[in-house]
């Protein structure tokens, strides 16, 4: 399957990014790709509340979400929209974190609420506390699709092995990562983690990140990346936006997972025992 990783620099208008969205997936779609991944928050990245409360809406009513199924349906293809931030109608306000995965009739067929919330301190000048303005997530999702079985995660939950190795064993091929990489963060770890989940899953990783200077106080990392089940980087993007293709060959993972059948090795111990 001929894949498409959309590096984007998303900003604080949904209007916008859907437009920008509508014509990168138009693109992909020209050049053949029959499966298309756009990054972490693609309708907005802002680190104003306020600013978030006024332009996004619930999902029944999100005019991006539409406008992205309308997409996937006219071009025929798979669309695993990164991530979506939506109201909730929640008492304490809080948003979702919300990826979907639509399928060639423009038809949902998986969503995943992000589990693990960024509450760090990257520097003493960038600190995040995603919990306070999105809930988390409490359920892993799988999805089956023609091409592969897909598990969802976004950003943060890359630092969360367990949770790829369930999906792993769960019969994922390949696990999707949207991001929305801090440039501090994704320059200190963003290769290594994502090289070491292919690696320790033997699926195919695919990466797609913002880029740039989204919104005043927000700039992402970029670097895109899709990895082999091999834990090999197929394709990798710079920090400025563009697409990358990349040709999924589910057969790679039966491969990786024959030369080193890690998943079926995990032995139950006891302890750790301090003595």
């Amino acid at each position: 399957m001929k894949t498409a990783l959309l590096q984007i620099t998303s900003s604080e208008d949904p209007a916008a990014n859907l437009a920008m969205l509508q014509e990168r997936i138009a693109e992909a779609a020209g050049q053949g790709a029959g499966y298309v991944l756009t990054p972490e928050v693609s309708n907005c990245v802002s680190a104003s509340r306020s600013h978030q409360n006024a332009v996004l809406q619930l999902e029944a009513e999100d005019r991006t979400l539409v406008g992205l199924r309308e997409a996937a349906k006219a071009h025929g293809i798979w669309l695993t929209v990164g991530s979506l931030a939506l109201k909730t109608g929640d008492a304490d306000g809080r948003f979702a974190n919300r990826q979907f995965l639509i399928d060639p009739q423009g038809e949902i067929r998986a969503r995943y609420d992000k589990i693990h919330m960024f509450d760090v301190q990257v520097t003493p000048e960038e600190t995040y506390r995603e919990s306070a303005g999105y809930r988390p997530g409490a359920r892993a999702v799988l999805a089956d699709t023609p091409f592969a079985k897909i598990g969802l995660t976004i950003c943060y939950d890359l630092r969360f092995p367990h949770l790829f190795n369930r999906l792993a064993k769960a019969g994922a091929e390949v696990i999707t990562v949207p991001a929305a990489f801090s440039q501090v963060t994704g320059a200190a770890h963003w290769h290594a983690l994502l090289r070491a989940r292919a690696i320790e899953t033997g699926c195919w990783i695919l990466a797609p990140g913002q880029c740039g200077e989204n919104a005043p106080k927000r700039k992402t990392y970029g670097h895109s990346l899709a990895i082999s089940p091999w834990g090999e980087i197929v394709a990798e993007a710079g920090v400025d936006p563009v697409t990358l293709y990349v040709e999924l060959d589910r057969n790679q993972v039966s491969e990786a997972r024959r030369r080193v059948p890690s998943l079926t090795h995990e032995t139950e111990f006891d302890g750790p025992i301090a003595e």
